[in-house]
């Protein structure tokens, strides 16, 4: 599998493009809601618009809201329905609509 070429800046910057409800705020901690699977697959095709990603990639980006499992399955749906494409290199690159 594809190596992390993400750097800090990258993650960080994709990381803050994740929106998710915000059930409770205070000082210590903020409580969010996961996604369902279509937010996730949303979510997942907005990250590839911004950047070609490996699902290494995509895993660290995500990583607390969404298990590998619910990763690749929104993945192979977004492949199914011609959203997203594979590259040669491992990478998806979403298909712009």
């Amino acid at each position: 599998m594809a190596n992390i070429e993400l750097t800090p800046d990258e993650l960080e910057r994709l990381s803050r493009k994740v929106r998710l409800k915000i059930l409770h705020e205070d000082d210590d901690v903020v409580l969010m809601t996961a996604p369902n699977e279509e937010q996730l697959t949303d979510i997942i095709f907005a990250l590839l618009l911004e950047k070609p990603l490996n699902l290494k990639e995509v895993h660290l980006v995500l990583s607390g809201i969404a298990s590998e499992d619910k990763i690749r399955r929104a993945l192979s749906n977004l492949v199914e329905n011609g959203l997203v494409i594979t590259g040669p290199d491992g990478r998806y690159r979403a298909v712009p609509v």
